[in-house]
């Protein structure tokens, strides 16, 4: 990484996204206490994650990047982590299975708590206030006062990150990831799901396929490889006094590494090349994940590349494509071939999620199903055609029968939404519709 990076060197440069603190001193106590905090991930576990996108951007892999659109501290239990994890735990078997090579688990989880938003105010209830940031900044209630950031949320989520990491690390390792446990998960979702039966001969094809090892003299039981699996975990950078007081130098390579999660990413709004988020993620040696909007250009992408993985890294920078169902065939293509002729080893990536929401005729922000999907067939497709390994998606879910997303093979209808409509910010596809994109997903990869 570059040698005359310092963690603050971001502090030089614009700096969009960012709340503005009310408290000057009380967010540099709150700074200075996140900094003589421990690391929640470690150099040596994101150097790891680095490799495995390495082989995912050498077209040997696959990276399911899935979690909630922004963490609430108030949603915040056993069951729900556990919930959320076994949808993703799910959802890779099938595309296992599917693709035929590895799956990357990377989570949205354990940091993500603030969100970018298109405009400093939302009008609530009939109101105007403060845009909701996410609950490291401040409160989602309704009201002035809930929506004045606060600078010791940061620590908060701090601890509510420590303490999810330890379940999600007890639950990958302690036997809940065991693969025969997971398939029967899928089996029991395909018998009930009242579109079951598209997805019988996959399910069939991976059960016969168990059998054949047990068959072969393959403990299931005993071989830790099926017991256990890495998860890493990733959030958007955002607040960036959070994940510069995140810094650590490794005592092993000298390099920098945001020790708040594994890979981080720069969103869509914050992308600049003369702006603080991406001088802050240039320095780190972590994996760096970029959103990639309708509005980039190949001359855009180009440079971005060059600022973020100069030395052309394979692993270092993932590129999650955020078009639009319906804009992929028209702008993909220049984007591919212009980042491919760069030499640039990018895993490249698709968020079918952000591009496709809507407001609803009853005020709801919303997804369709049928959008988000279309995007990954386009995606798929254009990857194909330019001879570009398509190497993954990356979704807003939740483990809850949430009704927030429209369509599924449950088919959630618009008058549906207000049953279950729980999330802090943007909808996200609840269980039954998440492995319902893992099974159409795992057609497009065996295609």
């Amino acid at each position: 990484m570059r040698t005359s990076w310092a963690p603050s060197s971001w502090r030089d440069f614009p700096a969009d996204q960012q709340p503005d603190w009310p408290d000057p001193h009380a967010l540099d106590q709150a700074l200075k206490t996140l900094s003589s905090l421990p690391p929640l991930v470690f150099a040596g576990e994101a150097r790891s994650l680095r490799q495995a996108l390495s082989e995912v951007a050498a077209g040997e892999a696959f990276l399911l990047q899935a979690g909630d659109c922004a963490e609430s501290f108030y949603d915040f239990t056993a069951d729900s982590i556990r919930d959320k994890l076994k949808v993703i735990l799910q959802m890779a078997v099938v595309l296992t299975y599917g693709a035929g090579v590895p799956v990357v688990k990377l989570g949205r989880i354990a940091g993500q708590f603030a969100k970018p938003r298109t405009s400093p105010t939302e009008i609530v209830d009939g109101r105007e206030l403060p845009s909701f940031r996410g609950h490291v900044v401040h409160d989602d209630a309704p009201t002035e006062a809930a929506r004045v950031p606060d600078p010791t949320r940061m620590l908060a989520a701090y601890h509510q990150a420590a303490s999810t990491l330890n379940l999600l690390r007890a639950f990958t390792k302690g036997g809940f990831a065991d693969l025969s446990q997971v398939h029967m998960w899928n089996q029991q979702f395909v018998a009930r799901s009242t579109g079951g039966q598209h997805f019988e001969q996959l399910a069939g094809e991976i059960d016969r396929a168990l059998r054949f090892m047990r068959a072969c003299g393959i403990n299931l039981g005993g071989e830790t490889s099926l017991q256990q699996v890495e998860f890493w975990t990733s959030h958007e950078g955002l607040i960036l006094g959070f994940e510069e007081a995140m810094t650590r130098k490794d005592s092993l390579t000298g390099d920098w590494y945001d020790t708040s999660a594994h890979l981080v990413w720069v969103g869509e709004r914050t992308r600049q090349l003369d702006g603080a988020h991406v001088e802050f993620l240039s320095g780190l040696s972590n994996p760096i994940g970029a959103k990639v909007g309708p509005s980039a250009t190949p001359g855009d992408l180009v440079a971005l590349c060059d600022a973020l993985d100069p030395d052309r890294v394979p692993g270092r920078l993932t590129l999650i494509t955020r078009l639009g169902a319906g804009r992929v065939e028209a702008i993909l293509p220049d984007l591919l071939n212009a980042v491919r002729d760069s030499g640039h080893p990018v895993v490249w990536a698709c968020d079918p999620m952000h591009g496709n929401t809507y407001t609803s005729p009853g005020g709801r922000k919303t997804r369709h199903f049928d959008h988000v999907l279309a995007e990954i067939r386009e995606f798929f497709g254009v990857c194909r055609q330019e001879g570009v390994w398509p190497g993954g998606v990356h979704v807003e879910l939740t483990g809850d029968n949430v009704t927030e997303c429209l369509g599924g093979t449950e088919e959630i209808l618009e008058n549906h939404l207000e049953l279950r409509y729980t999330t802090t910010c943007d909808p996200r596809l609840n269980g039954s519709q998440s492995l319902d994109l893992a099974f159409q997903v795992a057609d497009l990869l065996r295609t």
